[in-house]
């Protein structure tokens, strides 16, 4: 190899790949080019943040239409040259060349049609799961994507996440409604304990009897960790004495928590002294938990439940008297307990919270939770329906029920009619509940109740025969 020698040293000069001539060697570029104006440098570190550049080129389409598809196919073919080199002629992939003629081959020109790209459009569920999904929905309007998710992997065990019914609610015609919130002075603060009898929550709750037109009272007894209602009760007063027997029947079916929380009110809390609720959980270690007063956030789990109560029973059952609310209200509880999902326990029902280290047991009580404890709770015995047609002497006609009415129709029109039953047969009763009621220990705080003997008065009276009168003397 020769060199050139520029004076400040000999350049290596290198054969072209021919074998002919060598490449000159090139100029080094000057350090300062006299020609370019002088630029301030910027002492300020700072740029101006704007520079020009090139304007990018627009995108050309690059669609191809099926017949330009089907017109390269077949100039490939009579070209007879290699896919890598035709495909490098036209402008597109040797790959997308093979694709081409891979599907004219299987379906004909029909393959060469543009495809829609992306899988099928709309829900993927299963039919079966799709057609649950609007019953669990037009069945109960109030329901959300995340409940209904959740009743279809407890009950039929039809997976579906909650954006997969909100699709199929979606393609039904449900649209998402906006309501207006409310600022809120402060965020809310959730507590819980972290095992079941750890701390109980307790508060009382006031509805109407409406066929009575009277007001009663319900206080219950609710696990914090799980939400299962330990023990209830619904007696026409609100007194200690009768929040103190439901704690009593709570406490024998499932023990004794560590604490209780309670709010200020008289049945658990007085202004002066200990108050009786106060004295029987002290006798028995439990340790009691006042919340602050006006301040019904404490007892949120709780509060939540009388909600629950509210808008799921009692807003549209009608009771018959105040022992046909407790026992349909007992049913609603083990309904709750047993079969209703919480979305504040991750979509479980409260009992696989509490029984969580007694599954047996929880196996027992599941088995006396009827299935449709949620309907009998809602409207109780359903009645037999009752329907006879048929023809006497050449008229049609025909009786059936209309609540408590019997009605015949024939041609005179329409008519009541008054049945008597010389046997009456024996009324459907209500299954038993699972959840504690505990009946009144104190008389005359419930309607029946025998009036209280007057002064000088006794029961025994009337076992004693008279007592002739005595005149008076001196003694």
């Amino acid at each position: 190899m020769s060199g050139f020698n520029t004076g400040e040293g000999s350049i290596p000069l290198e054969s072209t790949p021919g074998g002919g001539g060598t490449n000159l060697p090139v100029p080094q570029e000057p350090s300062v080019i006299p020609d370019e104006p002088f630029r301030r440098p910027n002492l300020t570190g700072r740029g101006k943040g704007r520079r020009l550049v090139q304007k990018p080129e627009e995108p050309v389409s690059t669609t191809v239409t099926p017949e330009q598809r089907l017109l390269l196919l077949d100039t490939w073919r009579r070209s007879a040259l290699p896919a890598g080199d035709f495909a490098a002629m036209v402008g597109i992939s040797k790959h997308t060349l093979y694709d081409w003629k891979r599907r004219f081959e299987a379906e004909g020109p029909a393959g060469l049609m543009d495809r829609q790209r992306g899988g099928p459009k709309g829900s993927r569920l299963p039919e079966i799961t799709r057609r649950t999904i609007l019953m669990l929905k037009e069945q109960n309007p109030g329901w959300g994507c995340q409940r209904i998710s959740d009743m279809l992997l407890r009950g039929p065990a039809l997976p579906a996440s909650p954006g997969a019914v909100a699709r199929v609610l979606h393609e039904a015609g449900y649209v998402l409604e906006e309501e207006p919130s409310h600022a809120h002075p402060d965020k809310p603060r959730e507590f819980e304990r972290a095992r079941p009898n750890q701390l109980w929550q307790t508060d009382l709750f006031t509805f109407m009897l409406k066929r009575q037109n009277r007001r009663v009272h319900m206080t219950a007894f609710m696990d914090d960790q799980s939400r299962f209602i330990v023990g209830y009760g619904v007696y026409a007063t609100a007194s200690a004495a009768l929040v103190i027997e439901v704690l009593r029947a709570a406490i024998a079916s499932y023990g004794a928590p560590e604490e209780i929380l309670t709010d200020n009110g008289s049945q658990y809390v007085t202004w002066r002294g200990k108050s009786a609720f106060t004295r029987e959980i002290e006798k028995r270690g439990i340790r009691q938990v006042i919340a602050r007063p006006r301040h019904p956030q404490t007892l949120g789990k709780v509060e939540r439940f009388w909600g629950t109560l509210w808008r799921e029973c009692l807003e549209a059952a009608v009771f018959v008297d105040l022992e046909e609310a407790r026992r349909r209200i007992g049913l609603f509880i083990d309904h709750y307990n047993f079969q209703r999902p919480h979305q504040g326990i991750e979509g479980l029902v409260p009992a696989d919270r509490f029984f969580g280290a007694a599954p047996e047991v929880k196996k027992t009580l599941q088995e006396r939770v009827a299935a449709n404890a949620l309907e009998l709770a809602r409207n109780g015995v359903p009645k037999a329906p009752f329907y006879v047609t048929g023809q006497v002497g050449g008229k049609a006609f025909s009786v059936h029920a209309e609540g408590e009415r019997v009605i015949l129709t024939g041609e005179e029109g329409r008519q009541e009619v008054d049945l008597v039953s010389p046997t009456p047969e024996k009324p459907a009763e209500l299954p038993p509940t699972v959840c504690p009621h505990a009946a009144p220990a104190v008389e005359g705080l419930e309607e029946g109740a025998e009036e209280p003997s007057a002064p000088g008065t006794s029961p025994l009276d009337v076992l004693l025969p008279p007592q002739p009168e005595q005149d008076g003397g001196e003694a």
